[in-house]
């Protein structure tokens, strides 16, 4: 965990009305996200808001399908695209830009869901 990110949690303490918030560097910017919906066991929506290094207001959504011992987890991120965020698209991949951060998340909740 970097040392000189700032994070915040608030709302309720966990489930709807659940807030995470946080700011570092240009890496990591700044931003908050707030559990929105949940349906276990089935669904989580989050209201997902970037204020740094660009502003963004998306829905995150985890859709989670049981199957027999396992579980499928489906992770889709949707929102508005502005025309700054097309031409920033143009130059940079947002997969490339977060993609590492979805996939280590998923793999954290693997880890926990199979302990």
């Amino acid at each position: 965990m970097d040392p000189a990110m700032k994070r915040n949690f608030s709302g309720a303490a966990n489930g709807k009305g659940a807030v995470y918030e946080w700011e570092g560097n240009h890496n990591v910017g700044k931003g908050r996200m707030e559990i929105t919906e949940t349906s276990p066991p089935s669904q989580v929506v989050i209201k997902l808001d970037f204020i740094k290094p660009f502003e963004a207001h998306n829905i995150a959504e985890f859709m989670m399908d049981s199957k027999d011992d396992s579980t499928n987890v489906t992770w889709a991120m949707h929102g508005p695209t502005p025309y700054m965020a097309k031409v920033i698209h143009v130059f940079f991949s947002m997969d490339s830009m977060v993609g590492k951060q979805f996939e280590a998340g998923l793999a954290n909740l693997k880890a926990i869901a199979e302990k």
